[in-house]
């Protein structure tokens, strides 16, 4: 009699009626058997009922990378005993004796996997004596190893009054059937079984629960917090794509503006920065004291108490907050702020974000709000006192240009000059030295308002300055207004004591964007020069006379590609503005453009090729040495989100949108690139690590599942536990058992999306950025969620790539949306 489960042509059938082993043998017709244990990944979907089997995956105690997984028919008649033995024969273990749970505990009876381990689904076998439940009892040999549900086809059934020593024989063949797939075992160097230590560890992640394994070797558990801390050393580039008037240049010389959540202080003589770090959310405005020695900055607000919008009035000197004020006041941001000027400075007016625009005047040493009035107005660009009147103030914006007179009681009285439904947006405002006020607008205008006898205010003059909106007016001490255009990029001169007569104009290079800021050198002076911050993230230096020079770069664009060098303190960006730049610390090396929006980067293991992904599935390789594009490959139609090669750099990877890998065979150089093949997936990719051996990859997906990927086969690698134990040269990728620490961490005021991780060269701290913009250190390996770390918070939103520079003292930060670039020097304690 055939048995009534067997494998044909590696499919599995059954015989009719059946659901165990065959009901009749000859004229015996002996009762049949329920069977109790089914290789898991080859069983058929109807075979045993829900209620009556589960799956568990069985170790090797004494080599713990001989696993399987398979379904354990609970309802059997065979005795448990007999069982753990022919589980044992799965694992090739000769008499396996006990079954451990992962946290130690024997289970002695099926009652136990039922109901105390219901919820634990691996088991450790060991070959020990027999189990305490039955002291000095011998093992029971049932009539029939009917427990057994899978025997090689063609096997003819046995009478279950059939000799012991019989049923051993046909027992031999029995595990060549229950063994998992070649891809299910993994062979390591043996240990000695000490029981299990650790269980797995599971961690949730935007409502999903997810389970990683537990190697054998990993180092000792430390959840306390690094011996390093991180210390903003260079921010690179310049906030000019929606940010108006941020830029000033000190008494020291230094030029004073803002990236993210950081003030900067830049030296160019010293070549050197300082940083304001106190802002918890993205600077949103920024105002120089009249003294030039205190700055007022407002902010965002973030998600937390801590982090609500509020304006803060620091020292340039000593970098120190001097006083704080509008928490639980300022709505939602803080569009801009302003200090007075005829008595020195005292008040300051900021205009909230919120629907009202509310306008409020405080007296900031003392933190009294002198006045509020709500604006009720959309688009806001700007604030100021009258140079002459400190209770009159003027705000701008788009149709609208308001004056306010604050009276003794606080209330505000309203003049308009320009009504909606206007369709002039007034982008910037100066005074003469009379004060009549000169406004900008976006249809490249210049207005002169000038006040009547009656005290009300007309239109003096008006004149065409640019073709289009113009981004910045600044009138210099001696009478000359100077103008910047956003859209026609020229800068023009023009003398107020001559009606205005324009005296001259430049126009800066096509690749610099338009006028943001202009700022005199050397406020005073009078000689003409300027600095300049432009729409595209750069700040000019340069004169009417003479031609503008880059001082500081920035991409313009999101900024997602980030890699460093494997041998030098180089790192590079690529981003969507289709600008390649390689870095020296804070030294701009090159800059190259592309055809194609940049999303990420890679160098080459031997530091002489950099691979860069497009948006549009296109594989770029550019020259170290001087930026030179030296291949373009179409990969796919879809954005290569990570590209990384292999340790020796024969073979570069990349994940793709489209959720498959790309295999390209390498030359020694990095420039010549062949496809081998690829390796189809169904989810976007967004990190991936190789292995230390070239063997396997590793991936995140965008819904956070990890992926393991046999590069030889070119399959899925589906058994996650068989790849607990594989050594991984990087690690990029977010999610794992090393650095489960990072999520659900205990110490987080809120939840915590990561976005970004990276281990650094000595393997031993982990850095990880989320979407909140905080930057953590941790101890590596990070595996509970009571791991505490160093943090720092200078982004608003997502903390796109971080990567170590080679020698792990300097790490290098990118946001995405806000294409800021920081490098970090992590000090000891």
């Amino acid at each position: 009699m055939p048995a009534s489960y067997g494998k044909k042509n590696g499919v599995w059938y059954a015989s009719p009626g059946n659901q165990g082993w065959g009901g009749k043998s000859g004229a015996a017709g002996t009762i049949a058997r329920k069977s109790s244990i089914v290789e898991a990944d080859n069983m058929p979907s109807n075979t045993v009922k829900p209620s009556a089997g589960r799956v568990i995956r069985i170790i090797n105690s004494n080599d713990h990378t001989v696993q399987c997984r398979v379904l354990l028919n609970l309802r059997t008649s065979q005795p448990f005993e007999e069982v753990v033995e022919d589980l044992g024969q799965v694992l090739k273990m000769t008499a396996a004796k006990r079954m451990y749970a992962v946290g130690g505990q024997e289970i002695r009876s099926f009652s136990q996997l039922r109901n105390e381990f219901a919820d634990v689904d691996t088991f450790y076998l060991s070959a020990g004596g027999v189990g305490t439940g039955a002291p000095g009892s011998p093992l029971r040999r049932s009539r029939s190893r009917a427990g057994l549900a899978a025997i090689p086809a063609g096997a003819s059934g046995e009478d279950p009054g059939r000799s012991t020593a019989k049923q051993r024989a046909r027992s031999k063949s029995r595990p060549r059937i229950l063994y998992a797939p070649d891809s299910e075992v993994a062979r390591g160097v043996p240990g000695e079984f000490s029981g299990p230590k650790e269980e797995p560890t599971r961690i949730t992640i935007k409502g999903m629960r997810r389970t990683f394994y537990p190697p054998v070797h990993h180092a000792p558990i430390d959840n306390s917090p690094p011996d390093k801390k991180l210390l903003l050393h260079w921010v690179h580039g310049y906030r000019g794509t929606d940010s108006k008037r941020n830029l000033w240049v000190l008494p020291t010389g230094e030029l004073l503006y803002y990236v993210a959540a950081v003030a900067i202080l830049y030296d160019r003589e010293e070549e050197s920065q300082r940083h304001y770090t106190g802002h918890t959310e993205d600077i949103m405005c920024m105002e120089v004291h009249p003294s030039r020695e205190l700055v007022g900055s407002g902010q965002r607000g973030g998600r937390d108490r801590k982090s609500q919008a509020h304006v803060r009035i620091w020292s340039t000197e000593s970098l120190q907050t001097l006083y704080v004020f509008g928490m639980g006041e300022l709505d939602t941001g803080v569009l801009a702020v302003a200090f007075s000027q005829l008595n020195g400075g005292s008040y300051i007016c900021a205009i909230d974000a919120g629907r009202e625009a509310i306008l409020s005047v405080w007296q900031w040493q003392w933190g009294h709000l002198l006045g509020k009035v709500a604006t009720l107005q959309e688009g806001i660009s700007g604030v100021a006192f009258h140079p002459l009147d400190d209770n009159l103030l003027i705000t701008h914006g788009k149709g609208h240009l308001a004056f306010w007179h604050r009276r003794k009681d606080g209330f505000f009285e309203r003049t308009d000059i320009i009504k909606p439904p206007s369709r002039t947006h007034v982008t910037s405002l100066q005074f003469e030295a009379d004060g009549d006020v000169v406004t900008a607008d976006s249809d490249g205008f210049i207005t002169i308002y000038s006040v009547d006898s009656e005290g009300a205010y007309f239109v003096r003059m008006e004149f065409e300055a640019h073709t289009k909106a113009i981004g910045c007016l600044v009138m210099l001490s001696e009478g000359t207004l100077i103008s910047g255009g956003e859209k026609d990029r020229k800068i023009a001169a023009w003398d107020s004591l001559q009606n205005y007569k324009k005296v001259t104009d430049i126009k800066l290079p096509e690749n610099c964007g338009g006028v943001r800021t202009i700022y005199p050198q050397r406020p005073g002076r009078n000689d003409g020069n300027l600095y300049v911050g432009t729409t595209r993230n750069c700040i000019m230096e340069g004169s009417l006379q003479r031609r503008f020079n880059q001082i500081v770069f920035g991409h313009s664009k999101q900024l997602w590609g980030l890699a460093t060098h494997p041998e030098e303190d180089l790192f590079v960006t690529a981003g969507h503005d289709k600008y390649i730049a390689l870095w020296r610390r804070h030294k701009l090396v090159w800059v190259a453009q592309s055809s194609y929006e940049c999303i990420s980067a890679a160098f080459h293991p031997f530091g002489s090729a950099i691979a860069v992904g497009s948006t549009e599935g296109h594989l770029i390789i550019i020259n170290v040495e001087n930026g030179a594009t030296m291949l373009t490959i179409r990969v796919c139609g879809s954005p290569l989100n990570t590209i990384e090669f292999n340790q020796i750099g024969d073979i570069i990877a990349i994940g793709s949108q489209n959720g498959s890998i790309y295999l390209f065979r390498v030359s020694r150089d990095g420039f010549s690139y062949k496809k081998i093949n690829k390796i189809r997936g169904s989810q976007p990719l967004t990190h991936m690590d190789w292995s230390i051996d070239g063997s396997y990859l590793q991936t995140v997906t965008v819904d956070y599942d990890l992926l393991f990927w046999d590069v030889k086969s070119l399959s899925p690698e589906k058994s996650p536990i068989a790849m607990k134990d594989v050594k991984w040269f990087t690690h990029n990728c977010v999610i794992g058992f090393c650095v489960a620490g990072m999520w659900n961490n205990r110490f987080y005021a809120a939840p915590s999306t990561i976005t970004t991780c990276s281990r650094s060269p000595a393997s031993d701290v982990l850095i990880s950025g989320d979407a909140e913009g905080y930057l953590r250190l941790f101890r590596y390996p990070t595996i509970t969620p009571r791991a505490e770390y160093q943090e720092a918070k200078v982004y608003s939103g997502v903390l796109a790539c971080t990567r170590f520079v080679v020698g792990g003292k300097m790490l290098i930060t990118v946001g995405g949306t806000d294409a800021s670039l920081m490098v970090w020097e992590l000090l000891g304690e």
